[in-house]
């Protein structure tokens, strides 16, 4: 460590759990929000502009057109929630006491139904509510010639 950073102060010295061998550079994490909370699409430009940003940093898997599941997490969409559940005839709680979870179930129906009981049943265990009936499952559109090979 060099005089400079010893004169900041950083790293901190041992103190409870925390231990300065253990500190590192948090290469591949970029992080962008509004302090109040505000929407905009400046925002999602700005996390778009991280991510090209981090390729250097191997943000990228084997095959760079298939992506390794980097991107960016955004406030809720419930406006949008609710016009595409509600084209199902779902109607959504306030907003705040929902989840959202996105799974890529199988196209076969016995391994589809099982995997819906699955997801179920481990909501259930957490105290929740959900039936796989009443799920949000808009139909999602495919390109058979997007994906990569490694993707297939």
């Amino acid at each position: 460590m060099n005089q400079t950073a010893r004169d900041s102060g950083y790293p901190p010295a041992k103190q409870g759990l925390y231990d300065p061998r253990h500190e590192h550079d948090a290469c591949g994490l970029g992080f962008i929000a509004h302090i109040k909370g505000k929407k905009s699409h400046a925002i999602i430009t700005q996390a778009l502009q991280i991510l090209k940003n981090l390729t250097h940093r191997g943000a990228t898997g084997a095959d760079p057109l298939q992506g390794d599941g980097a991107g960016i997490l955004i406030q809720l969409p419930d406006a949008f929630l609710r016009r595409v559940c509600g084209r199902q005839g779902l109607t959504l709680p306030a907003i705040g006491q929902y989840g959202v979870g996105m799974v890529f179930l199988p196209k076969e129906p016995a391994s589809r139904m099982a995997c819906e009981q699955e997801i179920e049943r481990a909501i259930a265990s957490e105290g929740q509510y959900c039936s796989a009936g009443a799920m949000c499952q808009p139909k999602t559109p495919a390109y058979p010639n997007g994906p990569r090979r490694l993707s297939r």
